[in-house]
């Protein structure tokens, strides 16, 4: 016969308090290095929506300014000299409206750069420049001025060979959260209207 010996139960079974400290120390260790990866994650997320948001703006801005060149005629440089039909060097463009009158001066729009009550920027103006909006917001600065636009083909029939076209330039930098963020777009638009 086999008898086997009743075997006693350790009263060591289980953690100790040593080995929860432990396991809960490396626990926390872990959760706060993951939280700090994933706290970095959504700031670097949140800048990079509101520069976008900023940068969408600036998109916009230009999309109206090329939209709205197309559609128009009667496209006039504004520089230091005043207006003129055609220059490589223009801080405004004035313009008439697709359906505007040719004989109301009062109704040309416009697009500007440069500074108003202390302030730079792109403003735009639907009553022949008598009411300026200013287009971009703050944290956009303009600063390749006086010269961003360029007008060429825009003088009156008889010694006019050129379609007009218009490059607009914006140079720039984006400030936001004391970060600077430089750009330069370029666009060229051609008048839609034959002008040849």
């Amino acid at each position: 016969m086999n008898y086997e010996l009743p075997t006693k139960k350790s009263k060591n079974a289980g953690y100790t308090i040593i080995e929860t400290m432990i396991a809960i120390s490396l626990f926390i260790i872990i959760v706060m290095t993951g939280m700090g990866a994933l706290l970095n994650a959504n700031l670097l997320h949140q800048k990079s929506k509101n520069m976008r948001s900023i940068l969408d703006n600036l998109s916009f801005i230009m999309e109206d300014m090329s939209k709205n060149l197309r559609t128009g005629y009667d496209y006039e440089c504004i520089d230091d000299g005043g207006t003129g039909g055609s220059g490589p060097d223009c801080w405004g463009i004035e313009f008439e409206q697709q359906n505007g009158d040719p004989a109301n001066p009062n109704d040309q729009w416009g697009y500007y750069i440069g500074t108003l009550n202390g302030t730079l920027g792109i403003y735009k103006s639907v009553d022949g420049g008598t009411t300026l909006v200013k287009l971009n917001p703050d944290e956009i600065a303009i600063t390749g001025v006086p010269f961003s636009f360029s007008v060429l083909g825009a003088e009156p029939p008889p010694g006019d060979s050129q379609q007009p076209f218009v490059t607009i330039k914006l140079i720039g930098k984006i400030t936001y959260k004391n970060i600077e963020t430089p750009f330069s777009l370029q666009t060229s638009v051609s008048q839609r209207v034959i002008d040849i």
